[in-house]
């Protein structure tokens, strides 16, 4: 990774890469925890888009999490759990910026291709600000 200003020259500001990171750790979580729910997945992509404040520090106020699940057997049930278990227990990321300043949001669009086909989109939950994350027992 290499930081900077230069968008073109595929450079981040580390407030960028503290975003990246964020949508890097829920995605595994998301896409592995779908794998142990049996679900059979074609495609997966997530979207992140954050704000800054403008005053100093630019800290980010809010962020907007979007899994993008397609597959054969999607169930929404399934794809919400999944995103809740990321938001709320396995993802660090989410849980230290969501114990800052940053309210979190975590979405979902689906669309099941199989026997029973749906579309649907939704928001799971919302982590931040200023929320402890709660130790979760080994």
């Amino acid at each position: 990774m290499i930081f900077g200003d230069e968008t073109a020259a595929n450079e981040y500001s580390p407030v960028e890469s503290v975003v990246v990171a964020l949508a890097a750790c829920s995605a595994m979580d998301v896409i592995g925890i779908l794998e142990k729910k049996r679900q059979v997945i074609t495609s997966y992509t997530i979207e992140v888009r954050a704000e800054q404040r403008d005053e100093y520090p630019q800290i980010l106020t809010r962020a907007e999490v979007l899994h993008i699940v397609e597959g054969t057997v999607v169930l929404e049930q399934a794809v919400r759990r999944a995103v809740e278990l990321s938001a709320t227990k396995y993802c660090p990321v989410n849980a230290m910026v969501s114990a800052g300043a940053t309210e979190v949001h975590h979405r979902f669009r689906m669309r099941c291709t199989g026997a029973k086909p749906k579309e649907t989109e939704g928001e799971v939950i919302v982590t931040g600000p200023y929320r402890r994350p709660e130790v979760v027992p080994g």
